[in-house]
């Protein structure tokens, strides 16, 4: 099968003929048909996740055809279209795990870093982390659902008793975000790259009552405030934004340091909080709602062997909305 293969961080990603994986016990094979591409895979290759297993096949919002059963798996059936996320396995057995905090485990072991994803015509992956997706999308469209959509769910449910919310950095998952709350009555502050007016356009025609660069303040001041951004210099910025009794939400894996601050802009019970990789749970409650919505993706189609071209289109702000790529 062809995929695109990282073998060394901080270098591009290798065209590959390798051969089609064998599900273990647990395990299902996909025959893959779309998998977004997602600021994670940016910072797996760019090494600042550090423990990959090299020589690694990246993506982690996958979207396939299920052409193969390990033994003991019963859920689902070959020809059944499912997607597979960030996290692709925990140990089961710790307090997190048994708390259904599998987010947690030390154990943990993740899609396109430590096992390999879906920049492939084939993969495998457990079972038991694996999502029915809602037959009202695309493949396509389905992909950015299974992390801008998931891990940025479990930002927002921080948030789900705010009025006003500001998002930092709108890409895949504020344009996905933004729709969950506007459904829901709340209004949403969009904040992008200084001078990027596509995306504070973007924002505005999705619902934002309000769009600007980040370092700006809204005309309001926020309730909560989630930041997708890898920039540790929103953290502040975003805690001079929101009001007494306010939240941040720090939405990313990796962000850079964040610079000190004074003490009264935390003071007045504002809080700062991180939000880390997803639970089964959340694609159980996220995928329904958002065909419910229905949330609409806006996708950029990518054939397999363009993924370096597509990365750096988003590295660099190229495209508003998710990019996918197309095996």
């Amino acid at each position: 099968m062809r995929a695109m293969v990282l073998e060394e961080q901080r270098g591009a990603l290798h065209l590959r003929e390798v051969a089609i994986p064998v599900p273990r016990a647990g395990e299902v094979l996909l025959r893959v048909t779309a998998c977004g591409i997602c600021r994670t895979d940016l910072h797996v290759l760019d090494g600042d996740l550090t423990h990959p297993n090299l020589p690694l096949i990246p993506g982690h919002q996958i979207i396939g055809e299920i052409a193969g059963l390990g033994d003991g798996v019963t859920q689902f059936t070959a020809g059944q279209r499912v997607g597979v996320p960030w996290l692709g396995g925990s140990c089961g057995h710790c307090g997190y795990c048994t708390h259904g905090r599998e987010n947690l485990c030390d154990e943990a072991r993740y899609t396109g870093y430590q096992i390999n994803g879906g920049f492939a015509e084939y993969t495998v992956a457990a079972a038991a982390y694996c999502f029915a997706i809602p037959a009202q999308y695309s493949d396509q469209q389905a992909a950015p659902l299974l992390c801008a959509g998931l891990i940025g769910y479990r930002a927002y449910r921080l948030l789900e008793s705010c009025e006003t919310i500001g998002l930092y950095g709108f890409g895949a998952a504020a344009h996905i975000l933004i729709q969950v709350a506007r459904h829901r009555g709340q209004k949403v502050y969009a904040f992008t790259r200084e001078g990027d007016t596509d995306a504070q356009d973007f924002a505005r025609q999705l619902g934002a009552c309000w769009a600007g660069d980040s370092g700006q303040f809204a005309p309001v001041l926020l309730d909560g405030a989630i930041i997708f951004a890898p920039a540790g210099e929103l953290v502040p910025q975003a805690l001079r934004a929101v009001r007494k009794g306010g939240r941040v939400v720090c939405a990313g894996i990796h962000m850079s340091d964040i610079p000190s601050f004074p003490y009264d802009i935390l003071w007045g019970e504002r809080e700062v909080c991180s939000v880390a990789n997803l639970t089964r749970r959340d694609g159980e409650e996220f995928l329904p709602l958002a065909a419910a919505i229905p949330v609409e993706t806006t996708v950029h189609l990518y054939p397999l062997e363009k993924a370096n071209e597509a990365l750096d289109d988003l590295r660099h702000g190229r495209f508003n909305g998710a990019a996918v790529l197309v095996p």
